[in-house]
């Protein structure tokens, strides 16, 4: 069973049994803040789905940092016999997944996690966690083989020795590469959606530039609009010119003098919330890591489902059938067709659902 970090002066969880453990360059220390409330049970004979949010502290030795104290922030959510599943997005993705009985506001992957999915908590019990470096309150350069090791560390903490899985998104993608190269024991199988070994440099480019906007902002203490317009520009690269033409398509209008666009609503409503829920240095150096992520397609050590949408401007499709290449046998491709570019896996959610089902596949387990 699956147990939650104690409270000081408790003893430890107990270990899964499963895969052993590797020596980790890291030390912890006991959770400072732990929330456990399990639903209730539908009758005696189910398993009370619970939902646990909890912190560590834990010192880890940094690629680009040197060591460092980090406090890692994770939400458990699922029957507690269940196979865990690390699900990990983008870098504005977080420990909350999906709305729950106990934590209800609204997750960032609401659509990919419910009753009769793949990801459904009474069959998988999904771990989330905020990304080092999302709090905003670590001004260093953060390398995806960091987050690998945070993750590691956390999975020692809850006395989970083996995953089942990885869903990882864009960024989340990069990070469970690198936890199937450096901690292979620890998981079973990585589903990659939209992520590939090394970043495109058209990509790279689009993000230095949103990068300068920042910079530019804070130059003339606005860094909050420098981070709207980042955001701004973001979306463009997420989205495809298809849908752009299909859903503003439409004559300009001269609003006080200046001529505005029918996108504008649009791009300004994507910037105001994404500066209300992110800190301006968690974007850079989170941004900053995807450009740092480098990682040797045949160094990954777990069978490996890779994703690609047609039309993602930021991971094309020439670079994830290189990355299924160098994994050999241990790789396979699903590509999509979908408008949305990018973000097609929080869109696409039944396209999606559907791959999952197949790859998160128990032995004699139906879809």
């Amino acid at each position: 069973m699956v147990r939650s970090v104690p409270a000081h002066g408790e003893h430890g969880p107990a270990k899964l049994d499963g895969c052993s453990l590797p020596d980790i360059a890291m030390s912890f220390a006991t959770a400072t803040a732990l929330r456990e409330i399990p639903a209730a049970a539908h009758d005696g004979a189910t398993p009370a789905i619970a939902a646990v949010r909890g912190e560590i502290e834990v010192r880890l030795a940094m690629r680009h940092a040197g060591a460092r104290v980090l406090r890692l922030r994770y939400e458990l959510v699922g029957r507690a016999d269940a196979p865990v599943v690390l699900v990990a997005g983008g870098i504005s993705a977080h420990r909350h997944i999906a709305a729950n009985a106990v934590f209800g506001e609204k997750g960032w992957a609401d659509g990919l996690v419910g009753a009769g999915r793949a990801l459904a908590p009474s069959r998988r019990r999904l771990l989330g966690f905020d990304f080092i470096g999302a709090d905003g309150g670590l001004d260093a350069p953060i390398d995806t083989a960091d987050q690998a090791d945070a993750v590691a560390a956390l999975l020692d903490a809850l006395g989970i020795d083996c995953l089942h899985g990885c869903v990882g998104y864009s960024y989340g993608a990069l990070v469970g590469q690198q936890l199937a190269i450096r901690h292979p024991q620890r998981l079973g199988r990585l589903v990659a959606v939209s992520g590939a070994h090394r970043p495109h440099p058209y990509a790279s480019a689009w993000r230095a530039l949103q990068r300068r906007a920042v910079a530019l902002g804070q130059l003339q203490c606005a860094e909050t609009h420098g981070l709207a317009l980042a955001r701004q520009f973001a979306m463009l690269s997420y989205r495809t010119p298809e849908e752009f033409g299909e859903r503003f398509d439409a004559a300009p209008e001269v609003v006080n003098g200046r001529v505005r666009v029918a996108a504008e609503d649009y791009l300004d409503a994507a910037g105001a919330q994404y500066v209300a829920r992110t800190r301006v240095n968690a974007y850079l150096r989170l941004s900053e890591s995807i450009d740092l992520h480098r990682v040797d397609p045949a160094a990954i050590g777990v069978p490996t489902l890779v994703v690609a949408v047609e039309g993602d401007r930021l991971v094309p499709l020439s670079d994830l059938v290189a990355l299924v290449e160098g994994l050999g046998t241990r790789g396979s491709l699903r590509v999509l067709r979908s408008p949305y570019g990018h973000d097609a896996f929080l869109k696409e959610t039944d396209r999606i659902d559907a791959i999952l089902a197949n790859a998160l596949r128990l032995p004699g387990e139906t879809a």
